[in-house]
């Protein structure tokens, strides 16, 4: 087995837009996947000096397993990016394009280093007192970073609206509860959700941080998502691309400012996100008359229920943590409904049977 990066001859291939293109690219993944292996491997046997090492915690396998495939990710995803790339292009990357991949491989990153971590905390927890033998530290660390190669590399090879969409589900949820379980202060859910972020320790820089992350990548799925969804209303693309914009925007802003820094800012823009999604759910039979009516429905159910729980909190039967966790979840559940629904219009319109 050959740990050399792909050949020119692979690159070429797998640039190209004929029938060796997939294969090609399957060749470069699975050489990266086992260069990623050897080299966490060999990093491995250097840090841990061919001894023993815990499952979790400081130290251990699955700390060292994690921050090697986060950063395998960051590379492998700038890399597949690089392969998948039209070579017929002659426009040059953007600012907003920069930003974009730069937010995606970040997001593959905090995927792989929370993914590990809490796998490696799972595991500890049904074999406590155990520890990892020399050479299955070798080997186990290796295949944490070639498998993280191999889904990374896919990933930026193949990325499509629908699989963005997964990438910010699986994101927000990892980098949330991640968050959640590492808090200083166990009593956060009787406060808010944005509790998590008030403190200085690492657990809250890393929910604001999942929050701006998340609201870039919510304005990149928002460009890309409503490109060429066919509608007659003449302004209806651009007015529902600046509501999911703002979402996202807004998203972001919730972690710039801390509620206990920035109340007053922090309450206007997570107000703001809901009340433009609000618009977007109500208006979106005119702006995109092509939705089905069963999403158009489960947006107002949605919406209701939002209204719903916040009576509930109002009246003092619901924490706002709970309103806010299930708030988010409708939230970001019906944007990657959209997403999928606006990939089906465009397709339908393409195809011929739209309309």
């Amino acid at each position: 087995m050959s740990s050399t990066p792909p050949s020119p001859d692979l690159l070429t291939a797998a640039r190209s837009h004929g029938a060796t293109r997939e294969r090609a690219r399957e060749a470069i993944g699975l050489q990266i996947s086992i260069f990623a292996f050897v080299l966490a491997a060999l990093v491995a046997l250097v840090v841990f000096r061919l001894q023993s090492a815990p499952i979790s915690g400081p130290d251990s396998l699955g700390q060292f397993a994690a921050l090697a495939s986060a950063v395998t990710a960051v590379v492998v995803f700038v890399l597949g990016r690089v392969i998948a790339a039209d070579p017929d292009r002659q426009k040059r990357l953007g600012v907003l394009d920069i930003i974009d991949i730069a937010a995606f491989a970040f997001a593959h990153a905090m995927i792989a280093l929370l993914g590990w971590t809490l796998a490696a905390t799972i595991i500890e927890a049904g074999l406590i007192g155990a520890v990892v033998y020399p050479v299955p530290v070798l080997m186990l660390a290796g295949a944490a970073a070639g498998l993280t190669a191999y889904v990374t590399y896919y990933s930026a090879t193949h990325l499509d609206l629908q699989l963005l969409a997964t990438v910010l589900a699986v994101f927000l949820v990892l980098g949330i509860l991640a968050s959640m379980l590492t808090a200083s202060d166990p009593q956060w859910w009787k406060e808010n959700l944005s509790a998590l972020g008030m403190t200085d320790d690492l657990s809250a820089r890393a929910f604001n941080l999942t929050l701006i992350v998340a609201g870039i990548l919510v304005t990149t799925l928002a460009r890309y998502a409503t490109k060429g969804i066919p509608t007659t209303h003449p302004r209806g693309v651009t007015s529902v691309r600046t509501c999911l914009i703002i979402v996202g925007l807004f998203l972001g802003m919730v972690g710039v400012f801390p509620v206990d820094e920035h109340f007053a800012l922090h309450t206007a823009v997570a107000s703001g996100m809901v009340v433009a999604f609000a618009v977007l759910v109500v208006a979106m039979r005119w702006w995109v008359p092509g939705v089905s009516r069963t999403f158009l429905l489960l947006g107002y159910v949605f919406t209701l229920l939002i209204v719903v729980l916040a009576v509930f909190f109002a009246v003092g039967y619901y924490t706002l943590t709970a309103v806010e966790l299930v708030a988010g979840t409708v939230v970001f559940t019906w944007i990657i409904l959209f997403i999928r629904t606006a990939d089906a219009l465009k397709r339908d319109e393409v195809s011929g049977t739209g309309g």
